[in-house]
Parts: structure tokens; C-alpha cells; sequence
């Protein structure tokens, strides 16, 4: 599990789960797109508490691993600026048949999405804008407290 600001290599990360009892193998590479909610998309930028994030990552593994017997998870996240195209995290995911490693897969990527400190801001023709940032100041109608 790590964060980094290189490039990610999917051949990497699935020898981090590769083993000879490990009859299936899945990835998930989530790319850079090109649009969010209808908003045009040229880059993003990702930022994270690191120490805290890869603590947050070792620890949802341990958890998939425990939960799904016979798993092994890995992952790495990209922080910094990426273009339409790059891969921001791989995940992989081996278990002795491919229902279980399908299954941890999708656990992995969805608690990282879920619970780890990563932000990503959008950037596009229109200006740059957070990604799921409410400013607590205001209320849920969008006016301030007073």
C-alpha cells in the first residue's frame, strides 16, 4: 500500500499479490476522465495527509485480508497533478479462484474511495473546484450561519 507521485505500474502492483496458490488475479486501474457531473476536466490534482493515508490503506488491507480468506490486496494511489489518461490508483487483488479476488477487489477500492484522507481537485476550462468540498460555514440551503 503507498502513495506516490510517479507513474503507476499496473505489472507492479499485481506482483505485490501474486503467488502460486493465487488462481485469480483482479485490477482496478481508476484513470483520469475527461468530464465529472457534466464539467469539462483537463486535470487533477491529488493531495493527501501521506502518513495518515497509508495507514489508512495498510489498514483497510489487514481488514480484506482477515474478512476474505485466502486474499492478498495491494494498492498504490498517484498524488500530484495528473492529465486525462493517467491511472490515479491500482488496485489488485489474488485469492485462490476468481470470486474472491474479484470480491476484494472491489472491497479495496471502494473503502479507499470511502475512507482514505486523499483530496482531489478538478481543474477545467471553467477554473478549478474541490471534489466533494462543502464549506461547513454555510447551511444546507448554501446560506451562511449568523
Amino acid at each position: 500500500m503507498d502513495l506516490r507521485e510517479s507513474a503507476l505500474s499496473v505489472d507492479e502492483v499485481v506482483a505485490l499479490v501474486a503467488r502460486p496458490g493465487a488462481g485469480g488475479i483482479d485490477v482496478f486501474v481508476g484513470v483520469v476522465r475527461d468530464e465529472n457531473l457534466g464539467r469539462a476536466v483537463s486535470r487533477l490534482e491529488y493531495s493527501a495527509y501521506t502518513s495518515m493515508a497509508q495507514r489508512e490503506m495498510e489498514k483497510i488491507a489487514v481488514e480484506i485480508e482477515a474478512e476474505i480468506a485466502g486474499v492478498r490486496v495491494a494498492a498504490i494511489h498517484r498524488l500530484g497533478s495528473l492529465v486525462v489518461g493517467d491511472a490515479a490508483i491500482v488496485c489488485a487483488a489474488s485469492a485462490p479462484h476468481r470470486g474472491e479476488a474479484f470480491k476484494a477487489c472491489r472491497e479495496l477500492i471502494d473503502r479507499i474511495k470511502e475512507r482514505v484522507p486523499i483530496w482531489k481537485r478538478e481543474i477545467g476550462p471553467d477554473g478549478a473546484a474541490w471534489v466533494g468540498w462543502v464549506d461547513a460555514r454555510c447551511s444546507p440551503d448554501g446560506h451562511g450561519h449568523t
